[in-house]
C-alpha cells in the first residue's frame, strides 16, 4: 500500500462509496421498470390517442429509456466490481447517460403528447450526452485495462 502523500490514496477517498455505486444500479432498476411500464402503456393504451407517427416517437423514446438504464445498471455493477481508483471515471459516464435519458428520451416524450416546440432541438443533445457517456466509459475502461 503507498504512503498518505500518494495521490492515488487521496483520490480513492475522494472515489464514490459502495452506497453511490448501488444508487447507479438502483437508479437503473427503476428506469429500466419504468421503460417496461411505459412500454406496455403506449402498446395498450395510446394507439387510439396518438397518431402513428407520435405512437413511434413515444416507442422510440421508451426504447432508449431501456438501453441506457441498462447502462447505467452495468456501469454500477463496474464500479463495485473494479478498484476505487476508476469509480469517479465510470460515475462521469453515468452521469452523461441519466442526462441523456432526461434530454433525449424527455423531450421526445414532451414532444409526443404535443409539448412545445422547443423540446425538438433538445433532442439531439441528449444524443450526443449518451455517446459522450459510452465513449467516456469504453475509454476509461480502456485506459484502465492498459494499466492493469
Amino acid at each position: 500500500m503507498k504512503d498518505a502523500n500518494n495521490s492515488v490514496i487521496a483520490n480513492e477517498k475522494n472515489a464514490p462509496s459502495t452506497r453511490s455505486c448501488l444508487g447507479w444500479i438502483s437508479l437503473g432498476a427503476g428506469l429500466a421498470g419504468s421503460s417496461v411500464l411505459l412500454g406496455a402503456f403506449g402498446a395498450h393504451s395510446l394507439k387510439t390517442v396518438l397518431t402513428e407517427k407520435k405512437l413511434a416517437t413515444f416507442h422510440t423514446a421508451t426504447d432508449y429509456l431501456g438501453y441506457h438504464a441498462m447502462g447505467l445498471i452495468a456501469i454500477g455493477i463496474l464500479m463495485l466490481v473494479l478498484n476505487k481508483e476508476i469509480r469517479t471515471k465510470l460515475k462521469r459516464s453515468a452521469r452523461w447517460m441519466s442526462t441523456g435519458i432526461l434530454l433525449f428520451s424527455g423531450s421526445l416524450y414532451a414532444l409526443a403528447f404535443d409539448g412545445p416546440r422547443f423540446f425538438g432541438p433538445i433532442t439531439p443533445l441528449g444524443g450526443l450526452c449518451f455517446m459522450v457517456g459510452w465513449f467516456t466509459l469504453a475509454y476509461s475502461l480502456l485506459k484502465y485495462s492498459k494499466t492493469k
